[in-house]
């Protein structure tokens, strides 16, 4: 049974060294009604990073054309100070085709496990998942009349701030989909898509899916990568460039035609790149700006030195001083 948690749930993964299986599940957890996990492989998913990921709970058992979109937070809490834990924000649209999303790279192995580094303290790695509920197609796991009923358990953190129950409430007729070009997209998304549509009508001319549930996943993949394509560089890592990259071969092999994403999103790298050549030339600045303010510091005490030493040269002899 999930545990109602608001919206931010703790993991704690004890004997983290010991572990031996290729993935682990945490406990569910309930965020708005739906039930959520956390997924991770502590020796990584084909990389040599702990990967971490946001899973929809019993998945399969879902009724046929569900859908969850969700803006998430997931950290690896540093335990000896807080404020260096590593932590990376999205938003995903859950459904069949992609039932968990987040980071194949989540946190390099070398520091996970280096000594003191305060990531892996008394053999426990300590994780953070804070998830907002954004849009649900299909039934709730959890209705709200249960939901009152049950109480927190377990490890859990509270949260600033009041979370509303408006999803609850919201009328059915919000959450319809409708057609744009043979695709079903919520009404929230009809603008974005019928725009990709006006300015690329042949994006999905060999498009070769057919089943109206995998279209849309695909679409709703599509979405999230411009979505991620337009934060700020500074908000980008280089996991995340990849995770976009390996988005954009997905759609391509099912037939999008996207050579004028493909450009955008070479152009967003080159971005991050100048970005952090930039910062780069700003601390070698920084730090020749500093050893020519100390150089000017001590050219400046020297000067005085001289002029006291001149000074005293200057000064006439007395009667006193000669006799």
């Amino acid at each position: 049974m999930g545990k109602e948690v608001d919206n931010k749930f703790t993991w704690v993964i004890k004997n983290f060294c010991s572990e031996q299986s290729r993935k682990i599940y945490s406990d569910e957890f309930i965020v708005e009604g739906c039930k959520w996990r956390l997924l991770a492989f502590p020796k990584g998913n084909g990389v040599k990073h702990l990967s971490l990921y946001l899973d929809v709970a019993a998945s399969g058992y879902l009724p046929d054309g569900w859908r969850r979109h969700a803006k998430f937070y997931l950290s690896i809490v540093n335990q000896n100070d807080e404020k260096l834990s590593q932590t990376k924000a999205t938003r995903h649209w859950f459904d069949v085709g992609a039932c968990d999303f987040g980071y194949t790279s989540m946190l390099p192995l070398n520091e996970l496990h280096e000594k003191d580094r305060g990531f892996l303290k008394n053999g426990q790695v300590k994780i953070v998942a804070e998830v907002d509920v954004l849009e649900v197609i299909g039934k709730l796991d959890v209705t709200e009349e249960s939901q009152e009923t049950t109480k927190p358990q377990g490890e859990m953190e509270e949260t600033d701030g009041e979370h509303s129950n408006d999803l609850l409430n919201e009328p059915s007729s919000a959450k319809e989909s409708m057609d744009v070009n043979g695709f079903q997209v919520l009404p929230s998304q009809v603008l974005s898509v019928s725009c990709i549509f006006e300015r690329h009508p042949d994006i999905a001319s060999e498009f070769h899916p057919k089943n109206k549930h995998l279209r849309s996943a695909y679409m709703n993949v599509l979405l999230s990568l411009i979505e991620t394509m337009c934060q700020s560089t500074k908000e980008l890592s280089k996991d995340d460039l990849a995770d976009a990259y390996s988005a954009l071969a997905y759609l391509t092999d099912a037939g999008m035609n996207l050579n004028w994403l493909e450009k955008k999103l070479e152009e967003v790298s080159e971005k991050k790149e100048n970005e952090e050549a930039g910062e780069t030339r700003m601390q070698e600045i920084e730090e020749e700006l500093k050893e020519l303010k100390l150089k000017c510091s001590n050219l400046e005490a020297q000067l005085e030195k001289e002029k006291e030493d001149v000074s005293v040269a200057r000064a006439p002899l007395s009667f006193d001083d000669v006799v």
